[in-house]
């Protein structure tokens, strides 16, 4: 089954103790890439996290996001009499002796003291953590399925636009030998009652043997079926296997081009860039297999 390298993927989990929202972004890339944010204080835990990704995807660049949110609580707040002390005596000189206000105090540096507990080993914490990031992952992996279906479909059908325009140069292939032969022929006709040229039955056909044999495409096209065979197999694989891909898509094209270069005839002509066309989408395609 074909994987897509994009996708999106989020989880979430929320209760009295605080939220956690996990988003995983994914996009192509030749090599596994993770970039990951993820909030204070466990930004600690991302060397597990990034295991736990590799786990379900080998390819493509990877955005985490891992959110924690604890709810705010009373005693999380505190005001520091040290600061307001030192405020007040200072404000109280500068204005000569006037009182100063808890009002002119409070917007001030350091007069409020934030005391949210910090978990004091992030790592307590990662089996809940990472089961969030692994539902993310679920749904990612769902998204990059259906995706890998469509282009898996769309894959076949650019194939079978290949193997039906094969057909139509292995079906025109003897003709080429013959339509040069008759060619030839014409020719030389033209030259001995044109010129009184003398030409051997013997040499008129080693000139069409040699073109016969500079211009046979069977082997290529026996190739390129097998190279097309392969490429089914592997869209079919249980495995998703990008890499595999290219390298077939990559022999066709070969092969495709040799055909197109041998082949001095028009109609094969024609049917060989339907094929390169084909093949130019497929590799589209395929930069976004994992």
């Amino acid at each position: 089954m074909l994987l897509s390298m994009t996708g999106f993927g989020e989880a979430r989990l929320q209760d009295d103790r605080w939220t956690v929202i996990a988003e995983l972004r994914t996009v192509n890339n030749r090599h596994f890439k993770l970039t990951s944010r993820i909030s204070d204080p466990y930004s600690s835990l991302e060397p597990d996290a990034e295991r736990l990704v590799r786990e379900s995807i080998r390819r493509g660049t990877v955005q985490l996001t891992l959110r924690v949110e604890r709810p705010r609580r009373a005693e999380d707040y505190k005001l520091n009499l040290v600061a307001i002390r030192s405020y007040a005596e200072q404000l109280c000189a500068l204005q000569g002796g006037e009182t100063v206000t808890i009002s002119a105090l409070i917007g001030l540096p350091g007069i409020v003291e934030e005391r949210r507990p910090a978990t004091d080993d992030p790592h307590q914490d990662w089996p809940e953590l990472s089961a969030v990031i692994a539902k993310a992952l679920a749904e990612l992996q769902t998204a990059r399925q259906e995706e890998g279906k469509a282009m898996a479909a769309e894959l076949l059908s650019l194939g079978k636009v290949i193997e039906t325009n094969l057909d139509r140069v292995l079906e025109r292939g003897p003709e080429v030998v013959a339509a040069y032969q008759k060619r030839l022929t014409e020719r030389v006709q033209n030259l001995v009652r044109d010129h009184g040229i003398v030409v051997e039955a013997k040499d008129l056909i080693r000139e069409v043997a040699i073109h016969a044999e500079r211009a046979d495409i069977a082997e290529e096209i026996t190739r390129l079926r097998a190279h097309l065979k392969q490429y089914v197999e592997v869209i079919d694989e249980a495995e998703s296997s990008g890499r595999k891909l290219e390298f077939v898509v990559q022999e066709m094209g070969r092969e495709t081009n040799t055909i197109g270069s041998k082949a001095n005839d028009y109609e094969i002509s024609r049917a060989v860039v339907e094929m390169k066309g084909a093949l130019e989408k497929i590799r589209e395609l395929i930069q976004n297999v994992e």
